[in-house]
């Protein structure tokens, strides 16, 4: 039996299943294009067998080995469909096979674009259909760790984690009452760092939490509002709202402590895991308090080049204690009179070498200066540390305005009608280095949040069939006091609302379109006649940091209202107020 897309959301990957009269390994072999395009795996022995198949072409009739270890074997072919447009195919690659050997480059999405694998050649041969986002990583367990495609708020919160396979087997999803983004670390003992924030606190991108990973349950917190001010010493991007724009959390077990990055503080923190307290802090001290600065600031040593980083994403701890980060360099000034043009400006991987006794820093490697302009990303990008001398550069988020580097995120301009006569157009840029030599350029013309090279199979991968979990709960859904005077009308929603409500097991969504600024309401009438009211915002927003707009809607008229089950229980009819009327859906929800 063959099942292609098993579960619906992967569809360049299959299972095969057969039985043999006695227990026996089984290697598949999916052909490659040409043979250094293969991929295979060997599966344990057994008398029934299932085995994921990864690494299809799309649009393309595919041939699958079977090899068993009784010396039979078997070949089929597979027929994919096409990719869809959404699939971003690259302009370039430049590298070998013997280089990348059975690994794919895997990018997560910005922009219009899903999460991809690519191989040696550049060829497509995994992606995820569903609008799964942020980073994706493998667990010590061989299972992905990447944010949902469950969005609780905009622009791009979802509600926690998927940990699945590349079949696209979902093992648990891990709900967190703020919401996710931007990252997550795997810790030892399998307990997990994620990102996070208060779901109605005036401020996001703020707290990390520690989560079980059999129950969910949040074992720590650490709140960022308890370590920083707030109010001092902001990038060009930094608002009240979002002041510190937490991207990237990383554990050191030498140090028992967490290194995150502050994008809209220009700014890397080193805290001590148990007690939260600030151990040291990376960044242009210019605007900081000088009893900060003078504590836990570090200062440039040596004769060497040397250049801060501004809002960096993606740091990484390296075994010697070495800081590495991709430094977007945007503005690459704290004081606005020195702000840069991104025409004039430079991204690049840089590693540091601090010094905790003596508080110096030095900077002993980089890559992407020399390349200018058109390696600058002002947002996204990651880094990552293989080996000594053997690094990832990927800048994601390179942008260009009528042929010229852009000023401003090109991404978010190309969806703002004021801009509709210029032509955007976009790339991203992974690099791998040994040694300073460039045996890996990989560029797509899509904008893509971070890059992560691994192995499509993992060691000793089998298929694991297993009942699906869902850990940890939803925030309770705010309501409103305010009642809007509206007369009950029994009508249906008129359809120029174009009115839909889709519901899930924990929660259910109003979907509409509504008028710019437009008073309405969302009403859940109980069996007992008490009516709880939502507010529906229908006043478009703007952010200045979209790190991935997967989920913006093309029509800022178009508003999604979510409203959790946690708290409910019982049936309760769904009705919509606007136009000083009271709406009925004909839709009963049961929690």
């Amino acid at each position: 039996m063959v099942i292609l897309n098993p579960y619906g959301v992967a569809p360049l990957t299959a299972m095969i299943l057969f039985n043999t009269p006695i227990a026996c390994e089984a290697k598949i072999i999916v052909k490659g294009k040409e043979h250094p395009g293969d991929i295979q795996h060997t599966f344990p022995a057994a008398t029934r067998h299932i085995l994921p198949v990864y690494g299809l072409y799309g649009g393309y009739k595919n041939t699958i080995k079977i090899i068993l270890s009784t010396s039979s074997s078997n070949t089929i072919t597979i027929q994919t469909e096409p990719l869809p447009k959404s699939v971003a195919i690259p302009s370039s690659i430049k590298t070998t096979s013997e280089y990348m050997g059975n690994n794919l480059m895997f990018l997560s999405p910005s922009m219009a674009s899903l999460t991809v694998g690519y191989d040696y050649a550049g060829d497509v041969r995994w992606y995820c259909s569903l609008n799964v986002c942020f980073d994706l990583k493998r667990m010590p367990n061989g299972h992905l760790l990447i944010g949902t495609g469950r969005l609780v708020k905009v622009p791009y919160y979802t509600s926690g984690l998927y940990e699945m396979a590349f079949s696209g087997k979902i093992f648990k999803e891990f709900i967190l009452p703020g919401g996710y983004h931007h990252d997550q670390f795997v810790m030892e003992d399998g307990n997990l760092l994620v990102l996070t924030q208060d779901f109605y606190a005036d401020t996001v991108e703020d707290v990390c939490v520690l989560i079980d990973p059999h129950s969910g349950d949040i074992l720590k917190k650490w709140d960022f509002k308890n370590i920083l001010p707030q109010d001092v010493a902001g990038s060009g991007t930094q608002t009240a709202h979002d002041w510190f724009h937490n991207n990237a959390v990383w554990y050191d077990n030498r140090t028992n402590s967490l290194t995150l990055s502050g994008r809209h503080q220009d700014v890397i923190i080193n805290i001590d895991y148990e007690t939260g307290g600030l151990n040291w802090m990376i960044g242009d001290p210019e605007g900081w308090p000088q009893e900060l600065v003078d504590k836990y600031f570090f200062t440039p040593a040596g004769d060497g080049e040397f250049d801060w980083q501004y809002e960096q994403h993606g740091c990484v701890v390296l075994p010697d204690g070495d800081i590495m980060v991709f430094d977007n360099g945007h503005y690459r000034s704290k004081n606005k009179e020195n702000y840069r043009l991104n025409k004039d400006n430079f991204s690049r991987g840089v590693r540091y070498r601090i010094d905790t006794e003596r508080m110096t820093i030095q900077q002993i490697w980089q890559y992407g200066k020399e390349r200018g302009a058109d390696f600058f990303s002002p947002f996204i990008c990651n880094v990552e540390y293989y080996d000594e001398g053997h690094y990832m550069v990927h800048s994601g988020g390179i942008g260009y305005e009528n042929g010229k580097p852009c000023e401003g995120l090109a991404v978010g301009k190309s969806k703002n009608p004021k801009f509709k006569d210029n032509v955007y157009t976009l790339n991203s840029i992974t690099c791998e280095l040994v040694n300073d030599e460039l045996v890996y350029e990989l560029q797509v013309p899509a904008n893509f949040y971070r890059a992560e090279k691994l192995p499509i199979y993992y060691a000793n991968e089998v298929a694991e069939l297993c009942e699906g979990q869902r850990l940890g709960q939803f925030v309770e859904t705010q309501t409103t006091r305010m009642k809007i005077k509206a007369l009950e009308t029994k009508e249906p929603i008129p359809e120029h609302y174009q009115a839909k409500i889709v519901e899930e097991e924990d929660r259910f969504c109003l979907n509409a379109i509504y008028e710019s600024g437009e008073t309405a309401q969302l009403l859940l009438v109980s069996e007992s006649d008490e009516i709880l009211r939502y507010p529906i915002n229908t006043v478009a927003q703007a952010y200045g940091a979209m790190c991935v707009g997967t989920f913006q809607k093309s029509d800022p008229r178009n508003v999604d209202t979510f409203v959790t089950k946690t708290g409910l229980s019982g049936k309760y009819q769904v009705k919509l107020v606007a136009e000083d009327k009271i709406y009925e859906t004909g839709v009963t929800i049961s929690a």
